[in-house]
């Protein structure tokens, strides 16, 4: 297993960039992180998972039995039996009370049914006149009914974690404190059950927030304080006991501790790191006490995530959803707090430099030690993977080829002065591949960026779907390989209104971004591969774009609702943090406007020809 933290002496950035030499002081810092040079070294005997592909039959080292997910057993030799089911079981050796954890996965992912188009949304931003000031899961069955109306196969959405319960309200989506459960913010209050109890309290709060539907950017602060008092009345009317108890059984351990790291958050803030030591763990005495004392506030955070799920159900059946996975979370939330002990201190992820990030990116986010993980037999990743593939048809996973290898950072160093550690992908691919089976969903891989050479390959033999972006690609996209996903752009890139109307160039320069000659060569890419004139209207040159990149033969393919409002802002503007409002620019109409617009009648016109 020495591969898991095997390092690369040096690394290569790009062609604009060649190779860099690490600093000196760099890979012993990495390697404590990790645990030391005997840190994948485990006690004779001992092998706490084995990841085998469904029908092979691999020779074991010791006699036993292996218990099936089902409950039944089999007895074990001197090889695996090669039909055992696909799943996740216990393996008992004859002499010895260590167990492994068996999972057998099939060797490739769920695939697309045939070719499909859908818009991608930032669903934060895409409000009705019914919204409370922030689009919702009612919002996004509206959108799901109205976009399958224009013969689209699904929707791909901005990812749906938790923040803290707390103010202010983290903005990014990709900074979660938790992947596994969902914001609170989403929910619908008109919805919820009880609601109608409130009576004039409801018109009172739902017309306070129906005013923010005004505003030209979020107020989540406003929003999670108003729909806070609404969900804490009904919650303080009663609900009936047996209205979430089965899913609350379902979730388990880490509902509940998820609930209870919320409960504690409203007293001593959204950090953990931060809070008084007995606190800290999640298996002290303390926390179990103060689990025991605030049953109540635990039950309303409970509540508030069966609430999110059976709202997320309801939305998923108006089209096939495409969740998105962040590559990490929020060093001080309740992921973090729940599997500490896993994560490697004084280190965070984020990127070598490359052509657009001459100065390389630091995510802040925490990463797990590969052989920690898998002495936890990885179940962190399996939750994570199951808990965003709930009610999805499909999974985006942010940053794949995280699962190959990750940029480790020391904590207060240059992004520049990190280094790759290696990751059980065939493990993790494995795993990815059985959950897919499971939800009956596809899977995509964000693999924009340095790319190491051979994960693409990898992931094409797992039939996880590349990402063709027409910004970046340089053939045509009737040459972009099937198994793919074909999109113009991405949340982190221009629009292209933004692009063509030099208004991207012009917002960088404003907030005093350093900028190269990208997008000048980004404008003449885009003005050859159309074939028009430099001074076409910018709404001819969505149009255009999207019947081009309709040729692709990609099995999915993704517009997204700000070139269908040719909104000339990006929703994210990387390598800022208070100078653009990241994740907080609402679209330009509303749901209503935009369901009777042109625009994207046409778009659906050209993107439905597929």
């Amino acid at each position: 297993m020495t591969e898991q933290h095997a390092f690369d002496p040096s690394f290569e950035t790009g062609p604009d960039y060649g190779w860099e030499e690490i600093p000196a002081d760099t890979p012993p810092a990495i390697l404590a992180a990790l645990g030391g040079p005997d840190a994948n070294r485990l006690p004779p005997g001992y092998e706490p998972v084995r990841v085998i592909r469904a029908g092979v039959s691999l020779p074991w080292p010791r006699p036993g039995r292996i218990v099936l997910e089902d409950g039944t057993t089999r007895d074990v030799g001197d090889a695996m039996p090669a039909d055992l089911p696909l799943g996740y079981h216990d393996f008992f050796p004859t002499i010895g009370d260590s167990k492994t954890r068996v999972i057998v996965t099939p060797w490739r992912c769920v695939e697309p049914k045939g070719r499909r188009w859908g818009w991608a949304v930032q669903l934060h931003s895409t409000r009705s006149r019914q919204s409370w000031g922030f689009g919702d899961l009612a919002d996004l069955r509206r959108l799901g009914q109205w976009s399958s109306g224009l013969g689209a196969g699904m929707m791909l959405i901005n990812p749906l974690g938790a923040p803290a319960p707390v103010l202010p309200q983290c903005a990014s989506p990709y900074y979660p404190s938790t992947r596994r459960f969902r914001n609170p913010l989403y929910l619908r209050i008109e919805e919820v059950p009880g609601a109608e109890s409130l009576g004039a309290e409801l018109e009172r709060l739902a017309a306070e927030a129906h005013a923010l539907n005004g505003m030209p950017r979020l107020d989540r602060d406003r929003v999670f304080h108003l729909k806070q008092q609404a969900l804490r009345a009904i919650w303080g009317r009663g609900v009936p006991e047996d209205c979430y108890a089965a899913f609350r059984r379902e979730q388990g351990t880490s509902l509940e501790q998820f609930a209870t790291f919320c409960a504690i958050s409203a007293h001593y803030g959204d950090d953990w790191r931060k809070w008084p030591g007995t606190f800290q763990r999640p298996d002290n005495s303390a926390v179990a006490t103060y689990a025991t004392e605030n049953a109540n506030e635990i039950g309303y955070h409970v509540w508030l995530q069966w609430l999110l799920d059976r709202q997320l159900t309801d939305a998923s059946r108006s089209i096939p959803i495409l969740q998105d996975l962040p590559i990490g979370m929020n060093p001080g939330g309740a992921d973090a707090w729940q599997w500490q002990d896993l994560l490697a201190k004084d280190m965070v992820i984020g990127a070598p430099p490359d052509a657009f990030n001459g100065d390389g990116q630091n995510w802040q986010l925490p990463p797990f030690v590969p052989a920690k993980l898998r002495q936890a037999a990885y179940e962190p990743f399996v939750e994570t993977i199951r808990a965003t593939l709930r009610h999805a048809g499909g999974l985006r996973i942010d940053h794949v080829m995280g699962l190959f290898r990750l940029w480790w950072i020391p904590q207060g160093r240059h992004s520049r002065d990190g280094w790759y550690v290696r990751y059980p992908a065939d493990d993790l691919l494995g795993i990815v591949a059985l959950e897919s089976h499971r939800a009956g969903a596809f899977i995509v891989g964000e693999d924009l960026g340095t790319v190491e050479p051979g994960v693409r390959e990898r992931l094409a033999k797992r039939a996880i779907l590349s990402c063709c972006l027409l910004w970046f690609e340089p053939r045509p996209p009737l040459r972009y390989p099937e198994l793919s996903m074909a999109s113009v752009t991405t949340h982190d890139l221009t629009t292209i209104a933004g692009l063509w109307s030099g208004a991207d160039e012009a917002a960088q320069r404003a907030i005093g971004l350093t900028i190269g000659d990208e997008q000048s060569r980004l404008r003449e890419h885009l003005r050859q591969m159309l074939g028009i004139e430099n001074n076409a209207p910018v709404e001819e040159v969505i149009e255009r774009a999207y019947r081009l990149l309709a040729e692709s033969p990609s099995r999915i393919i993704s517009a997204t609702l700000e070139d269908a409002q040719a909104m000339p802002q990006r929703p994210n503007m990387p390598g800022t943090i208070d100078e653009w409002p990241n994740w907080s620019l609402v679209l330009p109409q509303d749901i209503e406007a935009m369901i009777e617009a042109e625009m994207p009648k046409r778009l659906a016109k050209y993107l439905g020809g597929l």
